[in-house]
């Protein structure tokens, strides 16, 4: 059950992204309102990056790469 918990957050995070100019290329922010353990164990495995203080998190091009392959295992459309 954790490994659908932590693939359907990261398909969240990135469905609720959006792209912004201040952040590298290839990355992505969305808002952190998931559970700290889930987000702590995407950060241990560099799909997103953040700090504890912050309200958000920035998808990184692995976390991008990963949840794009979670759309086709899930059956989804991919509209970023």
């Amino acid at each position: 059950m954790e490994k659908q918990i932590k693939e359907l957050t990261l398909l969240l995070l990135y469905m609720t992204s959006w792209e912004e100019e201040e952040i590298p290329e290839g990355m992505r922010r969305s808002w952190k309102g998931y559970s700290f353990n889930t987000l702590d164990e995407l950060i241990a495995e560099d799909c997103v990056r953040g700090s504890n203080r912050s309200k958000s998190v920035f998808l990184t091009k692995l976390g991008i790469e990963e949840a794009k392959l979670l759309m086709k295992k899930y059956n989804l459309t991919n509209d970023h």
